[in-house]
């Protein structure tokens, strides 16, 4: 929905404690940048953006050391929001007295006083803690999501996307996904063109194409007793065979039934499930770090050919095994390092 052009809208920016930079800095340029392109247009629409404080001190300390002194805390501000985002977190003050004040007015927040309420990154535990994600769908940086379901059980966690919505609620990803949210918004108010504006001028990608994912570990990461860590080198050394549940309870001498039993209740996961994802994530790592051919890829980490490959891609990453390489591929090569990691990965057994 396209609402009143004419109007300008207040975007306030509240910038947590050790916050990243482009956590704020990135959704404040895009709508800067917005107002530009609609001024330049002739629209009498466009944003107001204010980067506030959550504490009455205004001062913001950032991850680069860099303290920022704001204009406002956001308790001060009695001017209608159009669109209020929670940007960052670094935990260490989420708890603490000194934001006690800020959650209590977030929890004020509503559809009735402000259109859209949003988070970049970490942001999102701020509006978990005011109670605004009660019931509603949400996302955040991929390596926080287990931490957000847990300490949060009442918010529906999205750990993949870069941004969603519910209701007038948004949320999105790790840092850079939170332009990618400002984009959205933007053509939400303005429409495509001027959107695509702002990202050619930012040279950023409107909707990154084949990337609508976070690009988040498939497996957690296991304790050493765990039966899938325990298993873990074995794996990764017969990855290339079939890898059926009676060659992997025979490698541990149980039985296939008991086998299936316990390795669904340690990981979560039937073992079928965990076997194609930790093919993806080796095959990942061949098309971040080598030039190996993808043919040679499919077959060293059992996805069978290419097509089979690019469908099991898809199928969890939302991209195709050629598009990830060009995304991630190691950009820069140090003499010598790279033919030979990837001499020893075609050497592997």
């Amino acid at each position: 929905m396209i609402v009143d052009n004419q109007q300008r809208k207040q975007v306030v920016i509240v910038a947590m404690s050790g916050i990243t930079l482009l956590n704020f800095a990135g959704p404040a340029d895009v709508f800067t940048t917005a107002d530009k392109c609609l001024s330049a247009s002739g629209s009498k629409a466009g944003y107001d953006v204010l980067i506030a404080s959550p504490t009455i001190d205004k001062k913001i300390s950032t991850s680069t050391g860099m303290e920022i002194v704001c204009q406002y805390c956001a308790m001060e501000i009695k001017t209608p929001i159009d669109t209020l985002i929670v940007a960052g977190n670094d935990f260490n003050t989420l708890k603490k007295p000194q934001h006690h004040d800020f959650y209590d007015w977030l929890a004020f927040i509503n559809k009735n006083n402000t259109r859209r309420i949003g988070s970049v990154c970490g942001g999102a535990f701020s509006l978990a803690e005011a109670g605004l994600l009660n019931g509603k769908k949400a996302t955040t940086h991929w390596q926080l999501s287990d931490r957000l379901k847990k300490e949060y059980p009442l918010v529906d966690v999205d750990s993949t996307a870069f941004y969603t919505s519910d209701g007038n609620i948004y949320s999105s990803g790790g840092v850079s996904s939170g332009i990618d949210l400002a984009l959205a918004l933007v053509e939400e108010d303005h429409g495509k063109d001027i959107a695509i504006q702002v990202a050619r001028k930012l040279v950023f990608y409107l909707s990154r194409p084949g990337f609508q994912v976070q690009f988040g570990n498939l497996l957690p990461v296991y304790e050493s007793s765990n039966i899938a860590q325990k298993l873990h080198d074995w794996f990764v050394k017969n990855l290339h065979e079939a890898l059926d549940v009676v060659s992997m309870a025979e490698h541990l001498n149980m039985s296939p039934r008991n086998f299936t039993r316990v390795f669904h209740k340690q990981t979560g996961l039937p073992p079928a499930k965990f076997i194609e994802k930790l093919r993806v994530e080796m095959a990942r790592k061949y098309l971040e770090d080598t030039d190996m051919p993808l043919e040679c890829i499919a077959e060293k980490c059992g996805l069978g050919g290419l097509v089979s490959m690019r469908r099991t891609f898809l199928r969890h990453l939302m991209t195709t095994p050629s598009d990830y390489r060009r995304a991630f591929r190691t950009s820069l090569k140090i003499d010598g390092i790279s033919d030979i990691l990837q001499s020893s990965l075609y050497h592997t057994n």
